[in-house]
């Protein structure tokens, strides 16, 4: 059996582990835990420790990607560095503005990320103010800006497809009840008010992570086959995941609300809409 043939049935039998993992957790039969284990106060999340995954992840294929392209893999240290950092400040200074009604009575847990609380729209600026930085400062910098957001764009969803896991294991970021076959059922400590009678609900986070790793399957195809301008790639990625988080986003329970509109959604039709026209403007220039 050659090594192709081994990585389909290795392949073949993890969906079918999680299949029945998730069979039993949507049923009910199953009530997953929040933390992988717990030590006194400690806890070691599964949602930070999948967001960490996700990560190191895009990391190797970014340092593997800066060598094909004969870039200094220490530039993507130092740039990696300062996303992780004003992602998390900016995810967190995002998700603190829209929900400020509660924050101006409780100013203390505006700091206390880890009692939960951060948007990934707030962690994408974040990113992009951090790759502005780094190739502003930085002397002799391997990238351009443009091409730095191409990388980001391109790992971003693979990322997120693992971190919404955490949404997973934490019990949130799940729709509106229904009976769908692949309904999933939430316990009622998780539910909100006006839905304690039910029990089962959209699993958005699954729709949003399946959406997450097809974005990034088809950008990667891209960037292996078609890639030609700085610009392309990140401009792809803003049509094609917002696309998918317009749709999800119109079944959560949890969304941030500017008025009567969906914050999430309006910040993606922004960014669907600038993709787009940067895409196509980016087409219509000779090479």
């Amino acid at each position: 059996m050659g090594k192709r043939w081994v990585y389909v049935v290795v392949l073949a039998v993890a969906i079918v582990l999680l299949w029945l993992f998730l069979s039993r957790v949507f049923s009910g039969e199953l009530i997953v835990s929040r933390y992988i284990f717990k030590l006194g106060r400690f806890e070691l999340r599964w949602y930070s420790t999948l967001i960490a995954l996700g990560i190191l992840i895009d990391y190797f294929i970014a340092r593997w990607y800066f060598k094909r392209r004969g870039w200094n893999p220490e530039h993507l240290d130092e740039a990696l560095l300062l996303g992780v950092i004003f992602g998390i400040i900016f995810a967190r200074v995002y998700y603190v503005i829209f929900e400020w009604d509660y924050f101006k009575n409780h100013p203390s847990e505006i700091f206390k990320v880890w009692h939960g609380g951060i948007a990934i729209h707030g962690g994408f600026l974040g990113a992009i103010f951090a790759v502005w930085l780094y190739t502003r400062l930085k002397k002799d910098v391997s990238f351009t800006f443009v091409e730095g957001l191409d990388v980001m764009g391109w790992l971003f969803p693979l990322a997120q497809g693992i971190g919404r896991w955490g949404n997973f294991f934490n019990y949130e970021a799940f729709g509106y009840p229904t009976d769908l076959p692949w309904k999933m059922f939430v316990p009622q400590s998780h539910r909100p008010p006006q839905f304690l009678s039910n029990e089962f609900f959209h699993p958005t986070f699954l729709y949003e992570s399946v959406w997450d790793f097809t974005v990034f399957a088809i950008l990667t195809a891209y960037v292996l086959k078609h890639y030609r301008k700085p610009g392309e790639v990140v401009s792809l990625y803003l049509v094609m995941y917002s696309m998918g988080r317009i749709m999800v986003e119109s079944l959560r329970t949890d969304s941030l609300w500017l008025g009567s509109i969906r914050m999430a959604q309006l910040f993606s039709a922004i960014a669907m809409i600038l993709g787009a026209l940067w895409y196509l403007s980016l087409q219509r220039k000779k090479v």
